[in-house]
């Protein structure tokens, strides 16, 4: 049962979350392929929670 509840933990996704839309570290080497990355990543992961925003108004609408 400790493995599954582990499994199923949350908080590292919830924490990368928060990681990719927070200001870059000056400390940090800073490239242009860096920042694009980091930007089509932002993308996806708003792409990704407005899908699933839709998918869920859509299941309970009908």
């Amino acid at each position: 049962m400790k493995r599954l509840i582990q499994f199923f933990q949350l908080s590292e996704v919830f924490g990368y979350f928060v990681r990719v839309f927070q200001k870059p570290d000056p400390s940090r080497p800073n490239t242009s392929y860096l920042r694009m990355m980091h930007g089509i990543n932002r993308i996806s992961i708003v792409m990704f929670l407005f899908c699933i925003g839709v998918m869920l108004y859509r299941f309970f609408t009908r």
